[in-house]
């Protein structure tokens, strides 16, 4: 093998495939790390059904009706607001909300 005027002699065979290999897989690696396919979120599509806001509804009793029991309250409701681009104060009557599907 000759680069740039010097010559390269390969001595064991083996191991120089066993480094291109270990160089390849380490490439493709940090390159799918980089550009996110190793993130499960991505892989994943959520489902989200619609309901609609009736008078009275609040959105602490929307989050205890449609998210899981499990889930704390308050992290139920910073979900739904954010989901919804809302504020608790400004739910009214009629609006339509998309609520995740577990």
């Amino acid at each position: 093998m000759t680069i740039a005027g010097k010559r390269y002699r390969i001595k064991s065979r083996s191991r120089f495939i066993t480094f291109v290999v270990l160089v390849i897989l380490f490439t493709v690696t940090v390159s799918s790390t980089i550009m996110g396919f190793h993130n499960a979120d991505g892989m994943t599509e959520r489902e989200y059904m619609k309901i609609t806001v009736e008078h009275g509804d609040t959105l602490w009793q929307l989050a205890r009706q449609h998210m899981p029991n499990n889930k704390d309250t308050r992290r139920a409701v910073h979900t739904l607001s954010t989901l919804n681009n809302i504020e608790a104060h400004e739910l009214q009557a009629g609006q339509t909300l998309i609520i995740p599907v577990l």
